[in-house]
């Protein structure tokens, strides 16, 4: 493996820790002109979201509606000399505040993995792919359809 890829690896844990609500982390890591591409859990909505604070922002909504979210990387970090991927797990309890969630939803514990792609630039994370099992995250919220 490259210095370039072992050090695009490293980025792996720091980018775990701001996605475990460490937001201090996002000015070390994150490029200013950061862009990430996923597409949104309600189904509506934009599918970019742009910039620090939008990804700060992002971060904050899913803790809002998860408390004590947390993630843990199982597969990786996978890194060459231009990208970072990660397969990940998280769980938390929901909190409510999901469209079309269930009532009763509220304090039940949700799990659900993805994979994370990241192009590295200047040894920054500049531009992110999201992968979340969004069906399976619905599912556990009693989520029949959104409208």
């Amino acid at each position: 493996m490259s210095a370039t890829a072992t050090a695009n690896a490293l980025l792996a844990e720091p980018w775990k820790a701001l996605w475990n609500n460490d937001l201090s982390l996002t000015g070390k890591i994150i490029a200013p002109d950061f862009v990430a591409h996923a597409a949104p859990l309600t189904g509506s909505g934009d599918d970019t979201v742009h910039g620090r604070e939008g990804l700060n922002g992002w971060v904050t909504g899913i803790h809002t509606i998860l408390h004590d979210l947390s993630f843990e990387i199982t597969v990786g970090p996978i890194a060459t000399d231009d990208y970072l991927v990660v397969r990940w797990a998280a769980e938390g309890t929901y909190a409510g505040g999901f469209p079309g969630a269930s009532q009763n939803a509220e304090g039940r514990p949700v799990r659900f993995t993805g994979t994370d792609t990241l192009l590295v630039k200047d040894g920054l994370l500049a531009e992110y792919w999201a992968n979340a099992d969004s069906l399976l995250f619905v599912q556990q919220l009693g989520v029949r359809e959104l409208s």
